[in-house]
């Protein structure tokens, strides 16, 4: 069941999206060599709070987790591709840090990622980084009226092979909007012309998460964070956006 917003129901979101975008920056400001990760955990939660928002990931259990996860915001460092939960370890030098975060504000559900690195960074990394973003502003310029889901993912894989980089196959976008998620299923594959037809007043969130190689991936320990099965470093971007009339509209900026 897909919902379509109304203008005052969108608005409501990019409310919500302000809080997301804020709490990101803050993030990304205080990461630094050596900054313990659960730090940035504990600004995400105060940032979120102070907001009068609460957060989206904590304690949340989707099919594949075992446990509910246990913190506000998803940090992960090198090699680690989504759901990295924040613990005792430091940043270091060089680290590619990806951090996702979520939140709710009066009922509304915004949901974004951000990508960078810690001090001096390799120019790999920036790569990386720099074509996870043209991923993500690709898949976002293809959801507009009329195209399909399948187009979506079709830009996304597109910007990606042509760096040769690929992400994991059963994980990628979704619907969003009273909950964090829900449908459609936004694959960051696909092929064009396939899949549900967008419509204006759909709200999705986004998320190209791209790594060197084939994108296969092993879970860690925890039963939560996506690892490369190679080592190789991952990066993850992601808004969410609203589909209108004229055009996408990204509802995750400050």
């Amino acid at each position: 069941m897909v919902e379509i917003k109304t203008t005052g129901e969108l608005q409501a979101m990019r409310e919500a999206g302000r809080v997301v975008a804020r709490t990101l920056q803050a993030v990304a400001r205080h990461a630094a060599p050596g900054t313990p990760i659960a730090e940035l955990d504990d600004l995400a939660a105060t940032t979120i709070r102070e907001a009068a928002a609460t957060s989206a990931f904590l304690g949340y259990q989707p099919h594949f987790a075992p446990t509910p996860y246990p913190a506000v915001i998803c940090v992960s460092v090198n090699d680690a591709i989504v759901h990295g939960i924040p613990g005792r370890d430091r940043l270091r030098d060089g680290d590619l840090v990806s951090v996702d975060c979520g939140a709710y504000l009066d009922g509304w559900a915004g949901d974004a990622a951000i990508s960078f690195t810690v001090g001096t960074a390799h120019p790999a990394d920036r790569a990386l980084i720099d074509t996870t973003r043209q991923a993500l502003a690709a898949g976002i310029a293809a959801a507009v009226p009329g195209n399909r889901i399948g187009d979506i993912g079709h830009a996304i894989q597109t910007v990606a092979a042509r760096g040769r980089y690929a992400g994991p196959a059963d994980f990628g976008g979704h619907g969003i909007g009273r909950h964090m998620h829900e449908d459609p299923h936004v694959s960051n594959r696909g092929r064009p012309g396939r899949g549900m037809t967008l419509r204006p007043g759909m709200t999705l969130a986004i998320e190209p998460m791209l790594a060197p190689g084939s994108g296969h991936y092993r879970v860690a320990a925890d039963g939560w964070t996506l690892r490369t099965t190679d080592g190789s470093r991952a990066a993850h971007a992601e808004h969410t956006i609203a589909i209108t009339d004229d055009g996408p509209v990204i509802l995750t900026e400050p």
